[in-house]
């Protein structure tokens, strides 16, 4: 018995060993697996982080232009608005000017009128003249002063683009 029961300690304790190796080795596994579990996640991670410091980049550059593209066409926007004050301008002077010119055209005609003379002013540069053409000379009644002088002065223009 003494040698069956040695035997069966011997076997007891191989079959105990055997299982402190199977639990060893199952640990160093589950270890390893942890460990490459762990590095392909570090490696998931440090990706992510790429990219997104690959998008971070991207968006600074649109940002960049899309800043770019608002200041040009803001600059844009000043030089057309101070154009438009600047016709505006021009507009207000000429509009008074043509009630100047239309002011001294109704004050000529009534003059004229008296003198014979008569423009149509729906057709311009043409005259209506009086039957009696011996006192016109192209046009105008010579005998009216007004036209006399006018007739021999120069159109005079203002500048009005140089501002």
């Amino acid at each position: 018995m003494a040698s069956s029961s040695g035997s069966s300690f011997i076997q007891n304790s191989g079959s105990e060993e055997d299982r402190q190796q199977l639990m060893d080795q199952r640990k160093r596994k589950r270890m390893i697996s942890n460990r490459e579990s762990a590095r392909r996640s570090r490696m998931r991670k440090q990706k992510h982080l790429d990219d997104l410091m690959a998008q971070v980049s991207t968006l600074r550059k649109e940002n960049n232009q899309i800043l770019t593209s608002m200041n040009v066409t803001t600059q844009h926007y000043l030089n057309v608005e101070a154009e438009n004050s600047i016709l505006r301008a021009q507009f207000g002077e000429l509009s008074h000017r043509l009630e100047s010119l239309n002011e001294i055209i109704a004050f000529l005609d009534a003059n004229n009128n008296c003198n014979g003379l008569a423009m149509d002013h729906n057709e311009p540069y043409s005259f209506n003249f009086a039957p009696n053409h011996d006192s016109m000379v192209d046009g105008f009644n010579m005998t009216n002063s007004w036209n006399y002088h006018c007739a021999n002065q120069p159109i005079m223009t203002a500048d009005v683009l140089q501002y």
